[in-house]
Parts: C-alpha cells; structure tokens; sequence
C-alpha cells in the first residue's frame, strides 16, 4: 500500500519511497525545555508518534530521532531565577516532557538527543562553514552567510528579498544582511564552552542541523518535521548549513502540522489562554486529549473547546464499554484465533496512507465499534465474528496509539464475574449488587 506525504518543499501531496529500501529517517525537533509543555508542544508527539507507527506496520524500519534543546537564552533566565543549574532544571523539564508524551499514548523517539551532548560536533561543523566561506567571525560570534545559498527559501517558499530585518530575523549591527543568522554566540552570562571565536554558545538553528548531520552520518534524511512554525526561520536555516557542509538537502521530505486553538482563538500568553499538556491530561485523560488532537487532519487548525473535549471524552468511554464486552465474553468463551478482518483494516490503511488522514481512521474506527456492538447485542453470539472485530479494533487504535485506560483481567476478575452472573440468575440481588461494584471498579463492566 502507497504512503501519500504532503511535502511542505515541493507544496504537493506525494508518493512516499525511502531513500534505504526497507528504511525511513525521520528527525523531529523537539522541545525547548524550560518549563512544562503547553497543549501545542505536543501536537507533533502526537502527529509524528502516528505517522512512525504507520510507517512501521507498513513494514519499514523507522529510526525516530527527536531532540531537546537544553541551551537556550530562556533556560539561562529560568535558571537564574530559579537558582538552578541548567542541568537540572532541563534534566526535570526532560522528564515532565516524557510523562506527558507518555499519557497521551506516545512511544519515546528511537533516540532522543540533547544539545548539550554535541558541542564538539557543532564547534566543528562551525569552523567547517567558516572555513568553506559559509560563514563569518565578527566579535566573537559568528554568522551564516545566506547570500552564498543558491535558492535560499526553498523550503518555506519564503522571498528573501521581501523579508526585513526584525521580521522573524534577529537584528544585530554586526550582521553582513539582516537575513544571515548566528551560529556561535559571544557570551559571558550563563553556561558557555570554548571555541575558535572565544567563550559562547550555539545558534538554534545549528544546534539540530549537526545532531541530525551526526546521527545520520551526514546523509539526507527521509523526513524533517515539526510545526508549521518552523519552516522559517529554523527549517529553512538547517537546510541552508547541510547545503552548504554537503553539497545536498538536508531531507527528502518536509511534513508540518499546524496550530492548536483555543475556543477560536489563536493561543498564547498575551490572550492567557495557554494550557499545559499535564492539566489537561489531568483533568480528562491522555486518551480523550490524543483522540481530540487526532480528529482533526494534521494540516488543520485543532480547536480545543469545552464541547470538543466532552464529545472526544463520550467517544472514549463508548470504546471502552465496548473493549470491555467484547473481552470479557472472549475470555469466558476462550477465544484463540488471531484472525483479522482484512477488508476493514485495509479500509483504515487507506485513509492513513492519505496524507495521514486520522480523522478518515477514526471514522474507521467507529464503523469497527459499530460492528463489534452489533455482534455482542445478538442472542445466538459468533464468538469468531466477535473476535475478528476485537482484534482488528485493536489494530487500528494500535497504530494511533489510542490505548483506553482498562485495568487488566485477571483470572480473579473472570471468577467474580461468574459468580456475578450466577448471583443474578439465582434471584441472589444483593449479591450481584456487591459483585457488580466491585466488578466497576476492577473496570470489568
């Protein structure tokens, strides 16, 4: 089955074929970590988490590697007011990051590197810019030279010539053009490494240009994601340093989601309507949040609403009474065929293999729900027709990482449940009564 990428490059919807048969590179930038992750930080964990899961099952290697930038002006501040060391106030901004991506039903990247860990790769890859003509030293810091890129803009389609200095470019009197962007910055103020120029620390824009030119031994990679923000400056920017201590592209691929609004509203802190990943998850669950953020296409605005929430949260608990029958009544009649309905699953594939379509899958979804309750409410039950619906339901919210929170079935809960059904056909009410709730809270029924 044919994966179909749009490519933010090229503005088209794409075949997809790996460069390494049987292989896909995929580098996605990370965090910035410095304080908990809001809701839009974790739209891509989210996105790229389904689009690794699909690429596996259609039988690929992935290599997953996402990044966490632990340098940074903003965790220099933080760490100051704070009376931190930048190690540790990244070291638990890291973890609080991993938990929420682990709540909302994500795997952790193959390989998730920090800043931190390259600085000899990026002082060198630096002085390999300088010293190719790519770049240029003044005060100590050091500048990309964006003129010396043929089609500078390539990537996000950006005109050069239009763009002005403080305009998403950072302004500084020492810069040849007000497009160029640092590599190294001269500092005295937080932490900072020698190099060739004098004390200082690495531009954003370097910091994963090197990881990913480091872990994948300096070749193109399958897929470069991330944001819709991303494309300019930073993206375009990464691209422009492989060109140039290459002589190709940095990825095949560009695929970026967009945004998260809030009741309508575009988020951030000048509206104060930011909302942490962590309360959100608190209040109304991984599940419901991932399958809020999933029902919308990747390339669309994501509206968070108080109804959108509540009707992703009914979703999930149908699911989950129907999970829940369907177990529970394979368990009793020991169920053992692993049987999948093809046919269906190939009709969830399609829509992934669209563009990543989850909206498309989820609808799949619900037609396989739909499927498995009409199976449980017939008298005379197909076990393997239950099965084969149970199993190919799991499959699909498998591959989106939709795992409803049920407690396990033990062999004890399946006891209970017998004496349970037992109680209530010997007219034994109070017995069921007490059974059943203790049934509610194992997350039996």
């Amino acid at each position: 089955m044919d994966l179909k990428l749009y490519n933010s490059k090229t503005g088209k919807v794409e075949t997809f074929t790996p460069l390494k048969e049987g292989k896909v590179s995929m580098y996605v930038c990370g965090p910035t970590v410095y304080n908990h992750p809001h809701i839009g930080n974790m739209r891509p964990v989210v996105v790229f988490d389904v689009l690794r899961s699909l690429l596996s099952h259609l039988g690929y290697e992935v290599t997953y590697v996402s990044n966490y930038t632990d340098v940074d002006d903003k965790i220099i501040q933080e760490c100051q007011k704070e009376g931190l060391s930048e190690k540790e106030l990244t070291d638990y901004y890291i973890g609080e990051f991993n938990s929420a991506a682990l709540a909302l039903g994500s795997k952790l990247p193959t390989l998730t590197p920090r800043v931190t860990e390259y600085m000899d790769q990026i002082i060198g890859y630096i002085y390999s810019l300088v010293y190719k003509g790519y770049a240029y030293e003044v005060n100590g810091s050091v500048y990309f030279d964006v003129t010396k890129i043929i089609g500078y803009g390539m990537v996000s389609h950006v005109n050069s010539e239009e763009l002005k200095a403080g305009s998403r470019v950072e302004v500084s009197d020492d810069k040849k053009s007000p497009l160029d962007f640092a590599l190294w910055k001269k500092t005295d103020v937080g932490i900072r490494w020698k190099s060739p120029w004098g004390e200082g620390r690495p531009g954003w824009h370097t910091e994963c240009a090197v990881m990913i030119n480091s872990i994948f031994n300096e070749e193109m990679i399958d897929i470069h994601g991330g944001g819709y923000d991303l494309k300019f400056p930073h993206h375009e920017n990464e691209n422009a340093q492989c060109l140039a201590n290459t002589g190709h592209e940095l990825a095949h691929f560009w695929v970026h989601n967009s945004f998260i609004n809030i009741d309508n509203e575009k988020m951030s802190k000048s509206l104060g309507n930011v909302l942490l990943a962590k309360d959100l998850i608190e209040m109304y669950g991984g599940d419901v949040i991932r399958l809020v953020i999933l029902s919308t296409h990747y390339r669309q605005t994501v509206n968070f609403t108080e109804g959108v929430i509540e009707s992703a949260k009914i979703e999930i608990n149908k699911l989950k009474a129907s999970i829940k029958s369907a177990r529970l009544l394979l368990a009793l009649n020991h169920a053992e065929s692993s049987d999948l309905d093809e046919a269906d699953l190939n009709t969830f594939m399609e829509a992934l293999c669209d563009d990543l379509n989850t909206s498309n899958a989820i609808m799949e979804v619900d037609n396989e729900v739909k499927k498995l309750n009409a199976l449980l409410r017939v008298k005379d039950k197909d076990i393997e027709a239950i099965n084969k619906a149970y199993l190919t339901l799991n499959e699909m919210l498998d591959i989106l990482g939709l795992h409803p929170s049920l407690k396990e079935l033990t062999d004890e809960s399946l006891g209970i449940y017998k004496n349970y059904l037992k109680a209530r056909e010997e007219g034994n009410y109070s017995l069921s009564d007490e059974l059943r709730a203790d049934l509610i809270n194992r997350d039996v029924l």
